[in-house]
């Protein structure tokens, strides 16, 4: 599962692998209602859970905190991640980070594509039909084939 976090809209993607066959499942936007964070972040939280015992993923992959000129933007980021991890971790997942430009690098090629590009490479790479695909939802998906993409190289490296 790919989870590109946010406080008032939180992507989510979920991909089987086989192999080195991807194949989308399910995928989305929560949207957090209007109100103070906290009741936002417990909304997030709450449907990302659900969404976790609906599809069951085996590991989870959330992007990392990215610079930004606005630190209150930062702080509120970070708290909507810390509600997404939470989540995850009481799902039992273990859980991978990626830079954006990790993930823009494993859906694109280059680590500096904007959002654009990022999208038309994962519907093309999914061969999804989702229209329209989200923003929030597409960078999800990106984290989860970024994963995917590196998965494989660390359990090699652990077992040596």
């Amino acid at each position: 599962m790919g989870i590109d976090p946010g406080s008032h809209k939180l992507g989510w993607g979920v991909l089987e692998c086989v192999g080195s066959r991807l194949t989308h499942i399910a995928s989305g936007t929560l949207k957090a209602p209007a109100g103070p964070l906290a009741e936002r972040l417990l909304h997030l939280h709450r449907e990302l859970a659900g969404h976790l015992t609906t599809y069951r993923p085996q590991v989870a992959a959330v992007e990392t905190m990215y610079h930004a000129k606005n630190t209150q933007s930062v702080f509120v980021l970070a708290q909507a991640r810390g509600a997404a991890l939470l989540a995850l971790a009481q799902a039992g997942l273990a859980v991978n980070e990626y830079s954006p430009s990790q993930i823009k690098q494993a859906a694109t090629g280059r680590g500096n594509s904007d959002k654009e590009q990022v999208r038309a490479m994962v519907e093309r790479l999914l061969q999804l039909n989702i229209r329209p695909l989200g923003q929030d939802q597409s960078d999800a998906l990106a984290c989860a084939l970024c994963h995917a993409q590196h998965a494989p190289a660390a359990r090699r490296l652990a077992a040596l």
